[in-house]
């Protein structure tokens, strides 16, 4: 079975759906399943040097609080384990960058995708770094056993850009307005950070309709 998860890095939902979707792959073992990690871009108005997270969450949430507001995803991490540090961001980076990264990860070292995707996630929601700074992202794909000075110098050309914006487009195409979103064998979608017994059912869906 292949799964493309659909998803951004700067999306607090998307980090949740990642790791319960490591646990219900976990939970059916005898199912033969394929990741792949498609970008999106959560909000594609963000500059290519981003924004200061406290202006951009002024501008598009006004005076609400934001404490009260995370409280539902700090709730919901505390209870799967994601750790979330609301209060560390200071950036809110365009991720044209770290969905470059990822891509490279799946071409150039096997199955080192999905441990790209979560070292992003963690790098911006567990230890507040900005994932749109080439030298924080050489960092990254170097701790995932890529060789940091080679995608510092891919991260200062245009490769793969535009590969990356029309899987972007594609997803735009397919009606995905929303991420997480989660596309099964092609065919069968699913939105939003399901719970774990909801993906596990799916998967087992999925494979008995292949």
């Amino acid at each position: 079975m292949k799964i493309e998860m659909i998803s951004d890095v700067i999306c607090p939902w998307c980090f949740l759906g990642k790791l319960r979707l490591d646990k219900a792959l976990a939970l059916v073992p005898e199912i033969n399943v394929e990741v792949v990690y498609r970008p999106f871009f959560l909000d594609p108005s963000i500059p290519p040097e981003g924004l200061s997270r406290a202006e951009y969450m002024r501008a598009k949430f006004g005076d609400r609080d934001l404490t009260a507001m995370h409280k539902p995803l700090a709730d919901a991490g505390a209870k799967d384990g994601v750790p979330y540090h609301f209060e560390k961001i200071t950036r809110t980076p365009n991720t044209l960058d770290a969905h470059r990264l990822i891509r490279w990860a799946k071409q150039f070292v096997p199955d080192r995708q999905a441990a790209m995707k979560e070292a992003l996630l963690c790098a911006y929601w567990r230890d507040g770094k900005d994932v749109g700074d080439h030298k924080v992202l050489a960092d990254i794909a170097a701790s995932v056993g890529m060789d940091g000075r080679e995608v510092a110098i891919l991260l200062s050309q245009d490769t793969d850009k535009r590969e990356v914006m029309e899987e972007v487009e594609k997803a735009y195409q397919l009606g995905v307005s929303g991420v997480p979103t989660f596309v099964f064998n092609s065919k069968y979608g699913v939105s939003g950070a399901q719970e774990v017994e909801t993906l596990v059912q799916v998967i087992r869906d999925v494979a008995a309709k292949s």
